[in-house]
């Protein structure tokens, strides 16, 4: 049951590194307080929601790709809880449409507390996709946490940057 006045953790979840992290922080915030956990995906048909206003798109595809993101929410959450799940009650939301306006209509009560990923981001790439978290800051009507990313996360990319250039990788700078 949530919490004395049905309090809410609200969770962006993306299935990155960084959401997962988030997820995991906003599960612990909502054991602290006695809270629901909400854990949103939001998506949007490829290419935005421009090819659907005029209505060309036929209702089964729309249908289907809400299915694959429902999909991913699930596998999302399974990767970060596994078959116990979050130890707090869980609801599992999909929302059509950009990811901070999908978040802050989950998370509209002044009481809810909205965990999201902080990202590492730079001018770059800020220019090129918009900062959910900058956006969520700034408009929320509840309190926001904004959760960093994992140390691994730095780990991670570096490895990743190494196979992309097929550079060796000494397993050493992974120990330290």
């Amino acid at each position: 049951m949530a919490g004395p006045l049905g309090q809410r953790v609200v969770a962006g979840v993306s299935g990155s590194l960084g959401s997962l992290t988030a997820l995991h922080q906003a599960a612990a915030e909502a054991r602290v307080r006695g809270a629901e956990l909400w854990a949103v995906l939001a998506w949007e048909p490829p290419g935005g929601d421009l090819p659907t206003r005029g209505g060309s798109l036929p209702p089964s595809l729309v249908a289907n790709w809400h299915r694959m993101a429902s999909e991913q929410l699930m596998e999302a959450l399974d990767t970060a809880f596994g078959s116990g799940g979050p130890g707090v009650p869980l609801q599992p939301l999909v929302g059509r449409g950009k990811p901070g306006t999908v978040l802050l209509a989950a998370a509209d009560r002044s009481d809810d507390l909205l965990v999201i990923g902080a990202g590492a981001r730079g001018r770059l790439r800020r220019a090129v996709r918009p900062s959910v978290s900058r956006y969520c800051v700034a408009r929320a009507r509840c309190t926001v946490l904004a959760v960093p990313p994992s140390p691994l996360h730095h780990d991670l990319a570096s490895v990743h940057r190494r196979n992309v250039w097929k550079l060796p990788l000494r397993t050493g700078e992974l120990t330290s």
